[in-house]
């Protein structure tokens, strides 16, 4: 089986995402690599933070990718950054980085009924830049007081964020955000021989800590009979590493590797990668 490495690519997505997938971002291009002789779509289900998303594009790795997230605040999000990249980046330029505006950040993310799109996408970037770990329903780094080694402006750097921005704007027409069930969008493109698709669902067992909308058990289920009956398209998987997961894809190639966690439990932890039968490792 092949060694599964990590490394952080660092300075291509402005968000931060608990369990963020970015480190295997080389991982991926080499598979990308073995397994397609032309420029891929990239596609992720689940896509969050869209890291590895992301850095690949930029890399010139893959041809097209696909964001993907069921949420509609991370989908505005994205939709914004990419799609109305100058008047987002001139909202983090004006923007004043405090716990005042925090909590006004907060409200508008609360009631999303109450706010257009675009208005939804910043107050969700600016919360995942400003609360601990990038969790958007945690507590503003530093907490109320301000007193501590980290400020609410810790990971709130104005240009290098800008930058990022800049830089997916100008590749939108590489980029293709949606606001859909994660299994409708595998189901389109399971069929295509030129997509690469990465799923990274919610994790099994701590999920309900860190995503609002994260799985109940029948979604884990129908996540698995959907892969698993695509067995020669090529997709890989990632999770935690729970025995309930791996039960499921038994008939699969599985392989462990760690993960550095930020959130709730920080330090190296396993998690489970699985590879369709399509998927050709490289040695």
């Amino acid at each position: 089986m092949v060694k599964v490495t990590t490394k952080r690519a660092i300075g291509y997505s402005p968000l931060r995402y608990p369990g963020g997938k970015s480190s295997l971002t080389g991982f991926f291009a080499a598979l990308i690599e073995s397994n397609f002789d032309r420029p891929a779509t990239y596609v992720e289900p689940y896509a969050g933070g869209a890291g590895a998303a992301v850095a690949l594009l930029l890399q010139g790795k893959v041809g097209q990718v696909v964001i993907n997230d069921l949420d509609p605040a991370i989908f505005s999000c994205w939709h914004s950054m990419v799609n109305r990249s100058d008047e987002f980046i001139a909202r983090v330029r004006e923007t004043e980085v405090s716990l005042a505006e925090w909590d006004r950040q907060r409200e508008v993310y609360r009631s999303p009924a109450d706010a257009d799109q675009f208005e939804l996408g910043f107050a969700t970037f600016f919360l995942n830049r400003t609360s601990r770990s990038g969790v958007l329903n945690a507590g503003a780094i530093g907490g109320k007081s301000q007193d501590g080694n980290y400020r609410i402006d810790a990971r709130y750097n104005k240009p290098s964020l800008i930058h990022m921005i800049r830089r997916i704007g100008s590749n939108r027409d590489s980029i293709s955000v949606t606001n859909r069930d994660g299994l409708d969008v595998i189901r389109d493109h399971a069929e295509r021989d030129d997509v690469f698709i990465y799923a990274d669902p919610p994790y099994y067992e701590k999920g309900a800590l860190l995503y609002l909308n994260s799985f109940g058990p029948d979604h884990h289920v129908d996540l698995a009979g959907l892969l698993n009956s695509r067995p020669d398209a090529k997709w890989v998987l990632t999770y935690d590493n729970a025995d309930a997961i791996r039960d499921m894809y038994l008939q699969r190639r599985r392989q462990v590797f760690s993960l550095y966690y930020s959130a709730h439990s920080p330090g190296n932890a396993q998690e489970l990668m699985v590879f369709s039968d399509g998927i050709n490792l490289p040695s």
